[in-house]
């Protein structure tokens, strides 16, 4: 099965512009950028064919050329990272049996999330979409209820059924608990920001319109959820590593902490 990476990153972030180039540091004092990160992280993968970053914006281009990445060129006018992908996949001729979405704001996300995702895609060919989510402890979950105490739309949660299919993904932390009823182990979920698409399901979704919900809640995976495409959530298993995305200025210090313990 032919497996390709893409990196969708965009500079005009309504959040955090710019945010692709903001520099991280690492424990030995040096800087990288998020997108070069983020491409390393991918790299890393095993059983990937190819890793494009996929941008419509000259100065990452530059950037990522400038450290070895291939890049494919998309049009401003896409809308998010998943039609930046469907986009990519005729303008840059890539041709794949999966195609995996690394969101270029993540660069924390762990090899073999990424892994566990193309096995769960291989074991389940039925499966046209799947992304990987992570029973948060209790240093996640205090992020999540940090940033809405103080407003900051921060990273997404997710509920499903049984079968480990979405029902709901969400910038509101999910299921509510009470303050003084946390359960051990938290019965919340961070979405990782990695997608696995079948090229169908991936081209399909450009065909569909925009969701009152997925605008309201600015998901783009909400749109899958409702055109009536089965979401396969597939937990992953942190061992140890602390993950979050670079979502808002403030989670630099976040992920430079974090950084310093690998």
């Amino acid at each position: 099965m032919k497996t390709v990476i893409l990196i969708p990153a965009r500079y005009a972030s309504t959040r955090y512009p710019g945010k692709p180039l903001a520099e991280l540091t690492l424990p030995s004092g040096e800087k990288k950028s998020l997108i070069r990160l983020s491409w390393e992280a991918a790299n890393r993968v095993r059983g990937v064919d190819e890793v494009h970053v996929v941008t419509d914006d000259d100065r990452i281009r530059d950037h990522a050329q400038a450290f070895g990445a291939s890049v494919i060129m998309t049009s401003p006018e896409a809308e998010n990272g998943t039609a930046r992908c469907a986009e990519a996949l005729d303008k840059g001729h890539v041709e794949a049996d999966l195609v995996v979405n690394l969101q270029g704001d993540a660069p924390l996300t762990p090899e073999w999330f990424v892994e566990d995702l193309i096995e769960a895609m291989k074991q389940d060919p039925e499966a046209q979409v799947a992304t990987p989510v992570l029973q948060c402890d209790a240093l996640t979950y205090g992020h999540f209820t940090e940033d809405r105490k103080e407003g900051r739309v921060g990273g997404t949660t997710a509920v499903f059924d049984a079968k480990g299919h979405a029902l709901y993904f969400s910038k509101e932390v999910l299921p509510y608990i009470d303050p003084g009823k946390l359960p051990d182990p938290i019965p919340v979920y961070h979405h990782v920001g990695v997608y696995a698409y079948r090229p169908a399901a991936l081209r399909a979704y450009t065909s569909w319109p925009v969701s009152q919900l997925e605008v309201l809640e600015g998901l783009e995976q909400l749109r899958f959820l409702v055109n009536d495409t089965t979401v396969r959530c597939v937990v992953v298993e942190g061992r140890g590593r602390v993950f979050w995305e670079l979502n808002n200025p403030e989670d630099v210090d976040r992920i430079n902490s974090v950084l310093k313990d690998l």
